[in-house]
């Protein structure tokens, strides 16, 4: 049976990252442990996070050793708002009511006028891949290259309450936290992803926090893949994990 992708819905993502380490153990040769770490890149980071939180309760079978993240998304309201001033944004945010209206049954009107929905639909049948998609997605579909959205997405309801309710829980990691984030990232706001650092910092976890000089979205993935290869090593070696609470860096100042 069909069924809508569920694009930053973080209930359903986190369950389905954790079903997939249960069914890596069931593989025969595979290898696979009960300990895991996560890692995932903006939509995956906040899958990850979302697995993160949930894996106490939902997957008590497993052992969590830590969760690493690029660019996540994290503060849903801020960034949604923030990404209806770019071409790519605007993409993002039709991924995201779509996904909502599906899943959720959020209703489209009077959100939205009907050539806006219908632009979102045909939107929802395409996948961007990078940024450059997104653009040629938004060429295509004039019905979203304005204000499309009518009113405040942050305060109508459900919307507000479906943004709170998908936006990862910083006291909440449920591990230590690796987090990676472009000082140019025009995506993921850096203040935003820092500001999920600061709050899981004053939370009591262990973050280390890497800010790429000048790198954008994609840019910073490939910065961080490494450093977060060996951060989920030493996790899984269970040497402590390493912290810059004390002085996290800034992400105006590029500090890598």
């Amino acid at each position: 049976m069909w069924s809508p992708h569920p694009y930053l819905v973080g209930d359903s993502e986190g369950r389905a990252v954790l079903d997939s380490v249960r069914a890596a153990t069931k593989l025969k040769n595979a290898g696979a442990s009960m300990r895991f770490a996560l890692w995932g890149h903006s939509q995956g980071g906040h899958a990850a996070l979302f697995a993160g939180q949930l894996a106490a309760d939902y997957a008590p079978d497993l052992e969590l050793a830590g969760v690493a993240v690029a660019a996540p998304a994290t503060d849903l309201p801020k960034l949604l708002d923030d990404d209806l001033q770019s071409k790519a944004g605007k993409v993002l945010t039709a991924f995201a009511i779509w996904s909502w209206n599906k899943v959720f049954d959020a209703p489209l009107s009077p959100l939205l006028d009907a050539p806006a929905i219908a632009a979102v639909d045909r939107i929802a049948d395409d996948c961007m891949e990078d940024i450059l998609q997104g653009i040629v997605l938004m060429e295509r579909e004039k019905a979203i290259d304005r204000d499309f959205i009518h009113g405040d997405l942050t305060e109508a309801e459900p919307w507000r309450t479906l943004l709170q309710r998908n936006t990862p829980d910083a006291k909440a990691a449920g591990a230590p936290l690796f987090i990676a984030q472009g000082s140019a990232d025009p995506v993921v706001r850096p203040e935003v992803t820092r500001d999920f650092a600061e709050a899981a910092c004053r939370s009591g976890h262990s973050v280390q926090f890497l800010v790429g000089k000048g790198l954008d979205h994609m840019g910073i993935l490939s910065r961080a893949t490494s450093s977060a290869v060996q951060w989920i090593s030493d996790r899984f070696a269970r040497s402590p994990a390493p912290t810059d609470c004390a002085d996290l860096p800034r992400v105006d100042d590029g500090t890598d």
